[in-house]
């Protein structure tokens, strides 16, 4: 045992009771539109506004890889947009675009807030989809910045 609960279900409508944040990994590119994303978007447009203006003015603030960015959606409710994704894979760019010490390092960062709204964590397999990682890479890094600080966490696997 890890730790983590794992349960089939949607991690857009996280069970529980109390402050509960929905973690994702985004890419360092400023794109939205493929994968988990979209099913945020379809509950909540925040996360989505708030990603591409935290890109537009990247300049200016501490958008990059590592980084975590926290949109209050409903008033128990948090979604975080990880960046641990160095651009897409397309048809012209067929490398793997997952960053694990760039989701290492967001996972820290959102540790120390679901740590300081007294959350629990939910999430798909982050980096695992479109970033092209493996959860026995991401695992350990979900364990060693949430669980082992008691940080209650669950990963949901989306059924049929």
């Amino acid at each position: 045992m890890n730790g983590i609960t794992y349960v089939e279900g949607d991690a857009t409508a996280p069970g529980g009771e109390g402050v509960r944040v929905i973690a994702h990994v985004c890419n360092d590119a400023g794109a939205w539109g493929r994968g988990f994303v979209l099913a945020l978007t379809r509950r909540w447009p925040e996360p989505e506004r708030a990603f591409r203006q935290w890109y537009r003015e990247r300049e200016a603030n501490d958008f990059g890889l590592g980084a975590a960015q926290f949109v209050r959606v409903e008033p128990e409710l948090w979604v975080a947009n990880l960046v641990g994704q160095h651009g897409i894979r397309s048809v012209r760019n067929q490398a793997v675009p997952v960053r694990y010490g760039a989701i290492d390092a967001a996972l820290g960062l959102l540790a120390d807030k679901a740590a300081g709204l007294g959350a629990s964590v939910h999430m798909p397999r982050i980096g695992c989809g479109l970033a092209g990682g493996t959860w026995d890479e991401v695992e350990p890094l979900v364990v060693g910045r949430l669980v082992d600080r008691g940080i209650p966490v669950t990963v949901y696997d989306f059924g049929a």
